[in-house]
């Protein structure tokens, strides 16, 4: 013979709810992780955040406009296609001097790539010729 359990009422004080909603508000639980841990209704804990939560307040309207997010997906892909011109003209000038390098290799006999890819001096080199009583 099994025994029939009634569910017992229990009610949160609401200093307990308002450091659910807390950890709720700073990301340390999810409503549902809350749920679970505290054996409360998802409901219920929505209620408190409603109730004691300093951003989300019942009846707060987030509008989104769908000529405005039109709007901004337009500005974003021209934003795109003038960064992706700026790249493409800035890879025909890296082809233009790396060409102009290789026929003044030609012209002059010598690797000039191999012959300046040396590191760029840090400017840290004695200056005994610029100042002679030094």
């Amino acid at each position: 013979m099994s025994k029939k359990y009634l569910r017992q009422r229990r009610s949160f004080s609401p200093t307990l709810r308002k450091q659910i909603v807390g950890f709720i508000e700073s990301g340390k639980l999810s409503v549902t992780a809350a749920s679970r841990e505290y054996m409360v209704s998802t409901t219920s804990i929505y209620r408190w955040i409603h109730r004691y939560s300093t951003y989300n307040k019942k009846g707060n309207v987030l509008v989104v406009d769908k000529h405005t997010q039109l709007e901004k997906i337009k500005n974003l892909q021209q934003k795109i296609a003038e960064l992706e011109q700026a790249v493409g003209h800035k890879q025909m000038q890296i082809d233009y001097y790396e060409k102009f390098i290789d026929l003044a290799s030609e012209e002059v006999g010598q690797d000039l790539k191999k012959k300046y890819a040396t590191d760029a001096s840090s400017g840290s080199s004695k200056t005994s010729k610029r100042f002679p009583g030094k």
